[in-house]
């Protein structure tokens, strides 16, 4: 199963204390470790992760250095731990634009947990999916080439921080993804959030265009 997450509301969390809005970051990056531990036992073996947007480069520069600082942290102090869990590292998005220190971080990291087969881990990073689009698309291409050029269909897609959008994040893979909307922002969001989600999910009909025949009337068409 693929769950797919935009980790929303970490400088709003943060303000709300009166803190810099990179503290909410750092609380951020503690869950994404929990989620990682928990995902595999909710049946969870793909995980994609929304860090920073093409667009985000537009934030104040000390806060987008604070976030290449923290994301090469992570992977300096937890790439051990992933291994030792069996999960592999992946990182999707633009490479030319990171840091120079932060790149061969990543290679590294991925090149290190590439045996993970636990979960897969997929973080966005400088990531927008129009370009990854663009990029990918051929003449002639069929859906099934561009999907495996793309990366995997979502099942789930996870938004916390109470805004209700995509904001470029994984657009043609969520073609028949089901939402979940939460408030809670990302430093907040528990392992009990998670579950909530799961549940709702395994809650729901999922019909990927098919009919719904309602045995009681003619038929019912729903996609």
């Amino acid at each position: 199963m693929h769950v797919a997450i935009i980790m929303d509301g970490n400088g709003r969390w943060a303000r709300k204390f009166g803190w810099p809005r990179l503290d909410g970051h750092r609380r951020g990056a503690d869950t994404v470790r929990r989620m990682i531990r928990h995902a595999p036992e909710l049946g969870i073996d793909e995980l994609t992760l929304y860090a920073f947007s093409s667009d985000n480069w537009k934030r104040p520069a000390e806060e987008v250095s604070g976030l290449m600082g923290l994301l090469e942290h992570f992977i300096a102090t937890e790439v051990s731990e992933l291994k030792r869990q069996q999960v592999r590292l992946e990182f999707i998005g633009r490479r030319d634009r990171l840091p120079g220190t932060l790149l061969p971080a990543i290679t590294g990291a991925e090149r290190d947990t590439a045996e993970g087969k636990r979960l897969r881990v997929r973080v966005a990073l400088d990531y927008s999916s129009r370009d990854m689009l663009l990029a990918a698309l051929r003449p002639g291409m069929s859906r099934e080439e561009l999907s495996r050029a793309i990366g995997p269909d979502v099942d789930l897609l996870i938004r916390t921080g109470g805004e209700k959008r995509l904001s470029d994040f994984l657009l043609w893979e969520c073609a028949y993804a089901e939402f979940h909307f939460t408030p809670v922002a990302w430093p907040e969001f528990s392992e009990r959030d998670l579950e909530r989600a799961m549940e709702e999910f395994r809650g729901r009909e999922r019909r990927f265009g098919r009919c719904t025949i309602n045995m009681n009337e003619p038929s019912s068409v729903s996609v």
